[in-house]
Parts: structure tokens; sequence; C-alpha cells
């Protein structure tokens, strides 16, 4: 599993426990968060989760080795954002997923800044651009949707 924009690791250490086989990649561009996540590693004990260094236009994960890409609230952030996904999309598995967790742009009752909100045709019509097919929305979150995308089989 990827963490990308993992910051101190909330969703990192948590994903770890769940992933008994395998490992969480947290990735951030911000060198403090990863001696936070490396500090926070050694205090609870976690083997599996892997800090990785990105930058604006790459994740530097390994290519071919992630299951699920998870970006809460990330993806709006990225100054580049087709050139992340590509990054992602080449670190993805086949039938890889990706899931979004972005602020509803479509309600104007949730009390964030336009530029922190995103649509799902939005978010569909950036997928679909570097590759990824869509799969579904979930929607149980009180202000966000969880968006989910597939990369191809080969």
């Amino acid at each position: 599993i990827a963490d990308i924009g993992a910051g101190t690791g909330y969703f990192s250490f948590r994903m770890a426990e769940k992933v008994s086989q395998g490992k969480v990649f947290a990735v951030d561009i911000q060198p403090e968060m990863l001696e936070i996540l490396n500090y926070l590693k050694s205090e609870k004990q976690v083997s599996n989760v892997e800090p990785i260094l990105g930058s604006s236009t790459d994740t530097n994960l390994p290519k071919n080795r992630v299951d699920l890409a998870l970006m809460v609230d990330a993806y709006h952030e990225f100054e580049f954002p087709q050139e992340m996904m590509n990054s992602i999309v080449s670190a993805l598995k086949p039938n890889g997923r990706v899931a979004l967790v972005e602020y509803r742009g479509e309600n104007p009752f949730v009390m964030i800044k336009p530029l922190h909100k995103m649509t799902q045709k939005q978010v569909r019509r950036e997928m679909a651009a570097v590759g990824l097919r869509y799969l579904e929305t979930r929607n149980n979150l009180p202000q966000q949707h969880v968006m989910i995308f597939q990369k191809a089989a080969s």
C-alpha cells in the first residue's frame, strides 16, 4: 500500500496493522515529515512502514509494486498532478487501485475553500487522462467523496 502525502503517518500506521504480509510506503515531499515518520516507526516498533521522500513530480515508489495507493485530501494539493499520477500509475501493479478522498466540490455546504474541494466529474476526467478506470464512489463520509480507480490488467 502507498500512502501518498503521508504526513506524520496517521493512515500509514493504521494500514500497517492490517498488512501482515506486505509493506506500507509512506510518501511525502517534506523531509521533516519523514523525520517524524521514522521517529514514530521506531517508537511504535513498526517494521512494515517505509518512509519515501517524493518530489513535486515523482513519488519515487518502486515500479509495479503497489496494490493500493491512498490519497487523503492530498491530490488537490499536487503542484504537478499529471506527473504525480503518472508516477503513481507506474508504481501500481496490474489491477492496482487508487483511492482518493477529497472534499465534495458539488456540495456548497461543505465549508472548505473551493480550491480544497473537487467534484467527481473533475476527478474522473483527470484519472482517465492517466489511464485509470473509474470503479466507484463511496459517500459514507460526511463531507468527502471516496473515489476508487483501477489500473488496467496489462
